[in-house]
């Protein structure tokens, strides 16, 4: 008789031929046979900037046996699993280990590409002028997701892919250069050495041109890929400055007919500038932060009401209010910060009349008054 730990093992692998295994497989226009991880564009959801999907897709494929297994069990019956088990509990020596042959033969049809193959695919078909737009879409939406781990995305920039797709950004296609910049910002975050290979590139000249893009999705993916572009990077920030950047965020911020979600990206980027600055004492501070338009852009937002938008501008304020060269006499003269603070804390007494809305606006109330104590301070009035 097999053992208890042998029949368990063959049970889960049982597991496996009984379900109906929707693995994406498609067919480009060289007549390849490329395995699709991405879903389609419609399931794909950002979250802070995060794409979330199946993990075992997003890590690029079924990396395990083990991996396949729990994918294969999410996506089966229960009660088509329990009639396995039944039928496996009779089982033979003989039958299970036809079965285990079975099984390994399927898992070797089934075997995924390594991600770096899969980008280099992906990076194929973009080379490609001829290949549609449809591939074209599903290309990025893959290299989207294979460059979530730090290493692919080190890999991409190694094999010149980062190049293929910051060529992407000035496709005619409105999709296609919101994909591309939606998978360059990915690429960059956190990680130093592709924020330097994509500034070498140039891409973030292109980058802060198409955030004035009459399409509010393809503007929030390029401001999204800015940020990630030259957070922490001393030398993205100066490029940034000298691009003229500011004057982009600035437009934003004080361009009521734009999309909100693109504004509260547009001020929490000021307030991550600033907070840079502070950390990096032994830089000359910039004279954008002196201002005065500027500034207003950033002050003028707190009366708007949005709780996420105030909130944002708060801390971005509260942050500026640290910086040695900004001046409180402008932000009280010409910014009009003391006149926004006392509507702002009128409104959100009226926000707070909402249940829904009570316990953030308490929130927000707590934020406004810490910005207008160390307001006041600098002003000397304490």
């Amino acid at each position: 008789m097999p053992t208890i730990n042998f029949v368990r093992c063959m049970l889960l692998l049982l597991v496996i031929s009984l379900v109906d295994c929707s693995i994406g497989e498609r067919v480009n226009s060289s007549g390849r046979v490329v395995w699709s991880t991405a879903t389609d564009e419609a399931e794909l959801v950002e979250d802070s900037g995060v794409v979330i999907g199946e993990q075992d897709q997003i890590d690029g494929g079924f990396s395990s046996l083990d991996g396949m297994l729990h994918w294969a069990i999410g996506h089966s019956d229960p009660a088509t699993l329990k009639e396995a088990a039944k039928d496996a509990e009779k089982m033979s020596m003989d039958e299970l280990q036809k079965r285990q042959l079975e099984l390994k033969e399927l898992v070797e049809k089934l075997k995924m590409p390594s991600d770096a193959k899969l980008m280099q695919i992906a990076i194929d078909d973009l080379k490609n002028s001829s290949l549609s737009l449809e591939d074209r879409h599903r290309a990025l939406q893959e290299l989207l997701i294979l460059v979530e781990p730090i290493d692919n995305a080190n890999d991409l920039s190694k094999s010149g892919g980062l190049s293929v797709v910051a060529g992407e950004l000035n496709h005619s296609d409105t999709d296609v250069r919101k994909l591309a910049a939606w998978v360059i910002g990915k690429a960059c975050q956190n990680n130093p050495f592709v924020q330097e290979q994509v500034l070498e590139l140039g891409a973030l000249t292109a980058l802060i041109k198409m955030v004035n893009s009459s399409s509010a999705e393809e503007a929030g993916k390029a401001l999204f890929a800015v940020s990630a572009l030259i957070r922490n990077n001393i030398a993205g920030q100066d490029m940034f400055y000298a691009g003229h950047g500011y004057i982009m965020l600035q437009d934003v911020m004080s361009n009521g007919s734009l999309d909100i979600k693109l504004r509260r990206k547009s001020v929490f980027l000021v307030g991550d500038l600033a907070e840079c600055q502070l950390q990096n004492t032994e830089k000359a501070e910039l004279p954008i932060f002196n201002d005065r338009l500027f500034l207003k852009s950033v002050v003028d937002l707190i009366v708007v009401l949005d709780l996420d938008l105030q909130e944002k501008a708060l801390t971005a304020i509260k942050t500026l209010l640290e910086l040695k060269s900004v001046e409180p006499q402008i932000l009280r003269e010409f910014c009009g910060l003391e006149g926004a603070l006392e509507r702002m804390k009128l409104q959100l007494e009226e926000s707070m009349v909402d249940e829904d809305k009570r316990d953030y606006a308490a929130d927000v109330e707590s934020l406004r008054g810490e910005v207008e104590l160390i307001f006041r301070q600098k002003l000397g009035l304490l």
